[in-house]
């Protein structure tokens, strides 16, 4: 009688340990902490769509920042098995440059995430429109984990709405989607090292320069605890 309920009712899923684990690093999280005492992983996720009850994650690449500098020698990157019948191999292919059989050969998605949850550890993640991607990484854990993941996120997006409008927030519903938020042109608008698009790891390392960025020119360097970063990179945390 209650066969397969957990795929109707996925609250009642038993949660992962790798997920239990990483939620009890958060367990007292403090925004009051230093910047320089915490990690960061930077990170971005290649979708098959923005559908967001249809589309799926392809893609995850994620770099490390410690120190408040890049460790270029801790990145994250794998491809993601993909569903047949809910992606479109074609558009897949045509934006992120992966065949149709690169992704069916590619690692079982639950594999990835508790790669991707390992490697995270007790970092502040960190993505540009940073909402899309914990959108469908909290999608997808909570269907194969049995819940969301715990990490708090910063959007650089936001960051840089802030600093180029200096503090006027209501700005960014006007102009937080607009070309002149795209991660290439405020690459290009503050003289960043430029990487390839539409590649998970070349995106995160590309966030990653315009993190560090935005950090050293928001008031003048003068954000020293986290706190600072809020609301302006709305630092939030998932607990599902």
């Amino acid at each position: 009688m209650f066969a397969g309920i957990t795929s109707f009712l996925p609250w009642l899923q038993k949660k992962h340990p790798a997920l239990i684990k990483n939620q009890a690093l958060f367990k007292d999280f403090n925004k009051s902490d230093l910047l320089s005492g915490h990690s960061f992983v930077v990170f971005d996720t290649e979708l098959t769509g923005l559908n967001k009850h249809n589309d799926e994650i392809i893609s995850i690449g994620a770099v490390r920042i410690e120190n408040l500098r890049i460790s270029i020698n801790k990145t994250f990157f794998s491809l993601i098995q993909s569903s047949v019948k809910k992606s479109n191999p074609s558009q897949a292919t045509f934006v992120h440059r992966l065949t149709p059989e690169q992704l069916q050969q590619a690692p079982q998605v639950e594999d990835v995430l508790i790669e991707f949850i390992e490697f995270c550890g007790d970092s502040i993640l960190v993505g540009h429109f940073v909402g899309i991607d914990m959108h469908f990484l909290n999608r997808t854990t909570r269907k194969i984990l049995g819940g969301s993941i715990a990490n708090p996120s910063i959007d650089t997006m936001r960051l840089a709405c802030d600093y180029k409008n200096a503090g006027q927030r209501d700005q960014l519903e006007d102009h937080g989607m607009s070309d002149s938020y795209n991660l290439d042109n405020l690459r290009k608008e503050f003289c960043l090292p430029a990487f390839k698009a539409h590649d998970a790891l070349e995106d995160a390392l590309q966030t990653a320069y315009l993190f560090l960025f935005l950090l050293k020119k928001s008031k003048q360097g003068g954000i020293k605890i986290l706190r600072e970063l809020h609301p302006a990179g709305r630092i939030t945390g998932f607990m599902g």
